[in-house]
């Protein structure tokens, strides 16, 4: 198992679906499962959940910096 390509595919499905995002943050555990369809070692589990988590939380930092940046952008043009 491509442990790299499942946290995508997760990543993917909650940005698309938010009924699977309310699954993913309500439990985790089982929406992975689900979602892999295989019965994975809890250490592989957690390593998804963790990655997913991560690449979650770094990709709406990105997203709020790029507003930030144009906001700055922005005011120096109305100086």
């Amino acid at each position: 198992m491509d442990i790299k390509a499942i946290i995508e595919q997760i990543i993917d499905k909650i940005k698309n679906d938010k009924d699977f995002g309310s699954s993913f943050k309500s439990d985790p555990v089982k929406t992975v499962e689900k979602t892999v369809g295989v019965d994975l070692p809890d250490d592989q589990i957690n390593a998804i959940i963790e990655g997913v988590k991560s690449k979650i939380n770094l990709d709406e930092i990105g997203e709020k910096l790029g507003g930030l940046s144009g906001l700055l952008n922005k005011l120096k043009g109305g100086e």
